[in-house]
């Protein structure tokens, strides 16, 4: 049955890895890859042999009316990413609208993504909070910021180590330094870890530490006290 399959890969352990994402990217016609060369290795690792064709941010808009035409035609296609759930901070919504608009049945496996361990890791309230993905890099930066500054709930963000220090350091200025937070490296991997504390602690320490690996802020909402 012709379909689009949306499957979550591990962001980090490949024991992460579900038996039934395994089953599906060995079941379909077709698997886009954010990067095939980085999903080659998790491919080979499980024996899938299923072609795979790139599909990443910068030609989407290009490719995806050609996958809609190849799914209303009868094929199946999974949509992978380097790590964690497309669609989540990855190439995937579009695909996934399109689909969906054109009538054809989306089904998104559960799985791995990054965000949830960060959350439960950091020790803070997890009952409400909003995913804020990668902050704006320039334009529109200090707006989001101060909007963020009267939100209550929990928020979790995604960062580059290259860039931590520069905005744990507009965090602080934004929230205020005293505002709990933590950052969450290496999910899953050998080297996972998460480190608590103020905004102007994790500042500091991070700048004294400078991390490698994927990185997840948690940062505590705006409280009364």
């Amino acid at each position: 049955m012709s379909k689009l399959y949306i499957v979550p890969t591990p962001v980090g352990n490949l024991g992460d890895m579900t038996p039934r994402a395994v089953e599906v990217l060995q079941s379909v016609d077709l698997i886009l890859a954010e990067d095939t060369r980085t999903s080659g290795v998790l491919l080979k690792h499980f024996g899938i042999t299923t072609h795979a064709e790139s599909h990443h941010k910068w030609n989407e808009h290009e490719t995806v009316e050609r996958i809609r035409e190849k799914i209303l035609s009868g094929l199946s296609v999974a949509l992978i990413s380097d790590a964690g759930t497309p669609g989540i901070s990855d190439p995937g919504f579009l695909l996934a609208r399109t689909c969906a608009e054109a009538g054809i049945d989306v089904e998104t496996l559960p799985g791995a993504t990054a965000c949830i361990p960060a959350l439960v890791n950091s020790g803070l309230p997890c009952d409400r909070f909003c995913f804020e993905g990668f902050l704006p890099l320039k334009k529109g930066r200090q707006t989001r910021l101060k909007e963020l500054s009267e939100e209550r709930r929990t928020m979790v963000f995604y960062e580059s180590p290259l860039r931590l220090v520069r905005t744990l350091g507009n965090l602080s200025e934004a929230f205020g330094p005293e505002r709990q937070a933590s950052v969450s490296r290496e999910i899953s991997k050998k080297f996972d870890t998460t480190v608590r504390g103020t905004l102007d602690y994790l500042h500091k320490y991070f700048t004294d530490h400078p991390p490698k690996g994927e990185i997840v802020i948690v940062v505590a909402g705006r409280s009364d006290k």
